[in-house]
Formats: C-alpha cells, structure tokens, sequence
C-alpha cells in the first residue's frame, strides 16, 4: 500500500501544491486502509475497546478508572452502532446531547464522559487503528465553577471532641492533615508511617507514590491507636471488631456521616477534610506547586479546583503588593 500511495504522490507532485499533496495522502491513506479493513480486519467495536482497557491495565490505572472507562465507552458503542472506524463528530455530538437529556445530568457529568471518549479515540489514533480521532473537534464542555464548602476549625474540633473510640480520632487527624485520598488511607499500613520524621509513604492514582506530612496531633492520636490495639494486622486502620480486617472506604465513609450527623454538621465525608487541607495550606501562604505535590495532582488545574482562597487574604495581599 506505502508504494502505491508514494507513486501516486510523485505522478501528482508537478500539479499540486504542498497542502493539497498532503491532503491527497490522508485521503489515499484512508481509503486504501479502508478497503484493506473491510476485505481483512474483522475487529468490531467492543474488541477495540477491550484492547484499550488492556492497555490502561498496563498503564497502571486502577480497577474504579478501569470500570468507568468500560462502562462510558461502552455506552456510547451500543448507542453508535457505526465502526469505529467510520464513527465521526457529529455522530458523537448527537450522543452526548442526547446522553444529557435522557439522564438530566450535569454539565460536569457529561463532560466526564466526553473526556473517557476522547481517551479512547486518542488512543486508537495513536495505535494506528483510525487515521484521525473524530474528538479532536470536541472542546471541553464550559461548566460553573462552584465554591465548595469546607470544614471550619470549629467543626473540626466538634468531631474531635465527639469521637468515642480513638480509632476515629486518630483517622480524622490524619485525613484533616495530610489530605490524602480516602482509598489512601485505607491502603495504609503501619510500615508506611515514619513517626520520627512525622511522614508517610502512600500510593496514590496510577500507583505513583509520593509522601505526605501530619501534625504533632494527628502523631500523638495515632500512637495512642496503635498502643491500643491487640491484633497482628499490618493495616494501619482495621475494623473494631474481631477479625479485625483492613478498614474499607464504604468503613471510612458511614463512620464520618454518622459522626456529622450526630453533630448536625452539613456533609462530612473523607474528600471534604482533603479540600480543607488544599484551601488551608494555600490561604496560608503555600506555594500552589507544593500543594499540588502533597496532593498528588499531575496538572496543577485539578489543584486550584480544590483550593478556595480567603477573601481578606486577597485585600491583605493587594494592599501589601500593589497599594
């Protein structure tokens, strides 16, 4: 096929300029290895797709990314029922409009699904099984920043005071501290944790590993925990109850809803005491890069999403900057 599309381009050379050579040779491309797909290529849709999970699998995503790229993908190949290779823009625009109005979801939620599409296209333009992906065309969706709330210094102090087991107490101070993932804390063991030096090793998405910090308070409370317990499970956090197994996110997540609903506090859960951390540790002066690093964000925008920072901050900084 290389051959025949090189003669053609050097019978064609004298007559056409630069642009419309390369145009005439993604159109031969496409057409020849169109035909070759239909005469040989019997890979449908769902195959590709299970070659690009493969593919994640490798890349070290974990098992929740895996399952909503799957389902996503999925999705959107039984609603198109157009090859893959045929598959274009519009074809995908139409999903996605019609995605929103079926399942009255967000913005956000949508363009979630739009950015697992557009992975699975860029990765099957990159292994050569589509000459160009019909994402490229498709911008990320326009959404309204909201401000989140966080927990205040008082409600933490409520939820500290209200813990009647020291379990709880040592696992708020670690969260509120570090801000490290829910499903980082639980993956934890007593091994990770460098009390000396106040600092613990925790595997983060795609298994990158980095160290997060905690307070002399979050030290304390833990080593009392640890004192207090008779198993020999290496876990950091277990159940109360015998066997005592590795504590599991859904363990972590009803604990602190109870714990804010017995305080009437409006939602506490494991990824709002890491949003805390985030505004806390900008508002204070810390330079966002180093969050991001404490966080364990590749793109530094995923950082400021989580970051609100204070309003008198702002006059203070204005007034000593610029006024």
């Amino acid at each position: 096929m290389e051959t025949t599309i090189y003669d053609i381009l050097n019978d064609m050379s004298e007559s056409l300029s630069i642009s419309q050579m390369k145009k005439l040779q993604e159109v031969l491309i496409f057409r020849l290895e169109s035909e070759r797909t239909i005469e040989s290529d019997k890979t449908d849709n769902n195959s590709y797709l299970d070659m690009f999970i493969t593919a994640k699998q490798i890349e070290g995503c974990s098992e929740r990314t895996l399952q909503y790229y799957r389902v996503t993908v999925k999705h959107m190949l039984q609603n198109i029922e157009t090859p893959i290779r045929k598959i274009t823009t519009d074809e995908i625009r139409h999903y996605l409009v019609d995605y929103q109005k079926r399942n009255n979801c967000s913005k956000i939620t949508v363009d979630n699904v739009r950015r697992n599409i557009s992975s699975f296209f860029s990765w099957l333009e990159e292994e050569d099984y589509i000459l160009k992906s019909p994402m490229r065309r498709i911008h990320k969706i326009k959404v309204k920043q909201q401000v989140k709330d966080i927990i205040s210094d008082e409600a933490i102090e409520h939820l500290r005071d209200s813990c009647k087991c020291i379990r709880d107490l040592a696992m708020i101070d670690l969260l509120y501290s570090t801000g490290i993932r829910v499903g980082e804390l639980v993956n934890l063991n007593i091994s990770d944790v460098n009390f000396e030096a106040r600092e613990c090793v925790v595997f983060g998405k795609g298994n990158k590993e980095r160290k997060v910090y905690f307070d002399a308070k979050a030290k304390l409370h833990l080593q009392n925990y640890l004192c207090s317990r008779t198993d020999s499970n290496p876990a950091l956090f277990v159940t109360l109850d015998d066997p005592y197994d590795r504590l599991k996110i859904s363990g972590v997540e009803i604990r602190l809803r109870e714990l804010g609903r017995r305080l009437h506090l409006d939602k506490i859960h494991p990824h709002k005491f890491r949003r805390t951390m985030a505004t806390r540790a900008i508002d204070k002066g810390m330079p966002i890069e180093q969050v991001q690093k404490i966080l364990g964000h590749s793109q530094i925008d995923t950082t400021m999403r989580y970051a609100i920072v204070n309003q008198t901050n702002v006059k203070t900084s204005h007034q000593k900057y610029i006024a």
